[in-house]
């Protein structure tokens, strides 16, 4: 680790931004992880509990980054990131910082951070960068209709082959493709070029950009959407849901499977334990009660 660092604090999902006070000589009023000067874990952790009130014990030191030159004021300045994990929520800002927020990871670019009013190219994006380096975001890859499981596929073949690929393999720590959601596929990765580069695309949708590039584009994916995707909308989509969710008492569902394939029932009980519904069959001559799994049935009329 280089002499100075920016110590990124996690609790679970969420990051903690610190915002410098109105009198900060460097940057202020804006948002920051914890700034500090050190080379050990020893050096970090002190210096995060004394800015944050957060006690030496509820942190532990995780990782640490390649530092990154800024130039501030003129001079270069070797900045390391690193990650830290709290197991304690409740912060009380001190020092230079006056103020404090858990965030979603993928909610940074919402924030004026240090650094971005720099006039180096690309000082938007260095905090949300050093973040990535130590941690990750979720991405998202639009996709055809139907072709996510072979676009996810694809993409895991990519990384395990021999080819120049390979060498993102360290980059891209996860490939998701939740069954609810169509036309995408969920990428996790430390940053947005990767995942370009992973489905050959580097560059985004401008031709002008990827001209030059020697890629091949991955069939069916078309794009990875700008920005870091939010945890929170995504996380719905990674939960196991029972199949019977959605189904109600009085919905009317169709048979999708089985010897009754096609026929029209009302839902009369619903058991989310065993993921079964019963149901009345009204259209045959003989009424005619069933029991059946939650996903071999659909609901074609909810209830009013």
């Amino acid at each position: 680790m280089t002499e100075a660092f920016i110590a990124f604090v996690r609790h679970e999902q969420e990051l903690l931004l610190l915002r410098r006070s109105s009198s900060d000589a460097d940057a202020a009023e804006m948002w920051d992880g914890v700034y500090g000067i050190g080379d050990t874990e020893e050096d970090v952790l002190n210096r995060v509990s004394e800015c944050t009130g957060i006690p030496m014990e509820d942190l532990e030191y995780v990782r640490d980054g390649p530092a990154l030159g800024i130039d501030i004021d003129g001079r270069l300045q070797d900045i390391a990131p690193c990650l830290v994990v709290s197991t304690n929520k409740e912060v009380t800002p001190a020092g230079r910082y006056s103020e404090a927020a858990w965030v979603d990871p993928g909610h940074i670019q919402n924030y004026s951070c240090v650094f971005s009013d720099l006039e180096m190219e690309g000082a938007d994006k260095l905090f949300r960068e050093m973040y990535g380096s130590v941690a990750a975001y979720l991405f998202i890859v639009k996709t055809a209709i139907g072709s996510e499981k072979r676009v996810a596929d694809e993409m895991q073949a990519r990384l395990m082959g021999s080819g120049s690929l390979s060498k993102i393999q360290e980059n891209i720590f996860a490939i998701l493709h939740p069954t609810g959601m169509r036309g995408y596929v969920m990428v996790e990765s430390n940053a947005l070029h990767h995942v370009e580069k992973l489905i050959g695309r580097s560059g985004g949708r401008d031709p002008k950009a990827r001209r030059g590039l020697n890629q091949t584009p991955l069939k069916n994916a078309k794009t990875v959407l700008p920005g870091e995707a939010p945890l929170a909308d995504i996380l719905p989509y990674l939960e196991p849901k029972a199949v019977t969710s959605g189904i109600e008492v009085g919905c009317i569902v169709e048979i999708v499977t089985g010897a009754f394939k096609g026929e029209k029932a009302r839902v009369t009980s619903v058991s989310e334990t065993k993921e079964e519904v019963s149901m009345e069959l009204y259209e045959q001559p003989i009424p005619m009660t069933l029991k059946m799994r939650g996903d071999h049935v659909r609901v074609i009329e909810r209830v009013e």
